[in-house]
């Protein structure tokens, strides 16, 4: 039997660890699809994203012409894709990716993504479209859910959870806690960001912190955890994380966590460690996730989310009906 052959494309290549652990996810749980990733920065068997702007046409773009071409259908994998809070630039680039699947008459699906929220009506304008021409979609939080269904389109929008909760294993978890305080940044968290670290580390009289790079490489993370790590003293060290496994021993050998990224909040819900969980923007992905660990929804009720939308677009992916208008 043939393999379904589909472009997953996402914000994968760029160094974080939470869209590399949606990639391994979707080549685990759909072994059955021959995957071609679209990415920031091609590995081998991996193709670039669509050109726009100039740097990108000196990339062998042609390749993902031609895989679009040989494929069935194109996905959108886990993430917060079409939103704006850091620039709107995310959303013309991926309005930009569904509408050339869309010329190429391929189904275009979303699966476990976050929606918004948005800072201008163009972002908005382009997230929308995308979610109307899509085959199927599904948003990992409410904040999401509850945008999508604003817009009143006639869709079925499934409510989800994000599936990297499903690549955490209890086997994998460290049970010893020692008293270190983890702490994950951004790299353009604010001056209060460093302030509550520093607070919170002096209050919680801690034996030492550990601050955790979820974007080793990056410039601006580098600077911004060095920053930081000059703030709490000699007691504070920087460790760069490159593995979902890496993140997972970090935060299970930790007694407390201060987050502002997404997937480093959630390995901490995850393993029941008390977690601070600190927004970007009101309404935005993490304030959903701090939301939710006040709800003290159990890891089957998630995972049971989780396969809901998982069901679906399987169905989905295996009987392509070409472009859906």
């Amino acid at each position: 039997m043939q393999k379904m052959r589909y472009l997953l494309i996402g914000n994968y290549g760029v160094g974080n660890i939470g869209d590399e652990a949606l990639r391994e996810y979707f080549f685990h749980s759909y072994s059955d699809v021959d995957w071609t990733v679209v990415s920031a920065h091609p590995r081998r068997g991996e193709v670039p994203r669509f050109p726009l702007g100039v740097r990108s046409l000196l990339r062998p773009w042609w390749r993902t012409f031609h895989a679009l071409h040989g494929s069935d259908g194109v996905v959108f994998g886990g993430g917060t894709l079409f939103t704006d809070v850091e620039s709107v630039y995310a959303c013309v680039l991926w309005w930009w990716h569904a509408f050339i699947a869309r010329l190429f008459g391929k189904q275009v699906h979303l699966a476990f993504q976050g929606i918004g929220p948005f800072r201008t009506s163009l972002g908005e304008r382009l997230a929308r479209s995308v979610v109307a021409s899509a085959a199927t979609v599904s948003v990992r939080d409410l904040h999401s859910f509850e945008r999508v269904k604003h817009w009143r389109m006639n869709k079925k929008i499934i409510l989800t959870f994000d599936p990297v909760i499903s690549l955490i294993h209890e086997e994998k978890i460290d049970r010893e806690t020692k008293n270190v305080f983890v702490i994950i940044p951004r790299g353009n968290s604010d001056a209060s960001f460093i302030k509550q670290a520093d607070d919170s580390f002096k209050e919680g009289h801690f034996d030492r912190a550990v601050i955790l790079s979820l974007q080793p490489g990056n410039s601006d993370e580098e600077r911004l955890c060095e920053k930081l790590r000059s703030r709490l003293g000699v007691r504070a060290a920087v460790l760069p994380v490159r593995t979902l496994q890496e993140l997972v021993q970090a935060i299970a050998s930790g007694s407390q966590v201060l987050c502002q990224r997404y997937h480093g909040a959630l390995v901490a819900l995850a393993l029941k460690k008390p977690v601070s969980i600190v927004p970007q923007e009101t309404d935005d992905k993490l304030s959903a996730l701090r939301q939710l660990a006040t709800q003290s929804l159990d890891r089957a009720t998630l995972l049971s989310l989780v396969r809901d939308a998982e069901d679906a677009l399987r169905s989905a992916l295996r009987s392509p009906r070409g472009h859906t208008p």
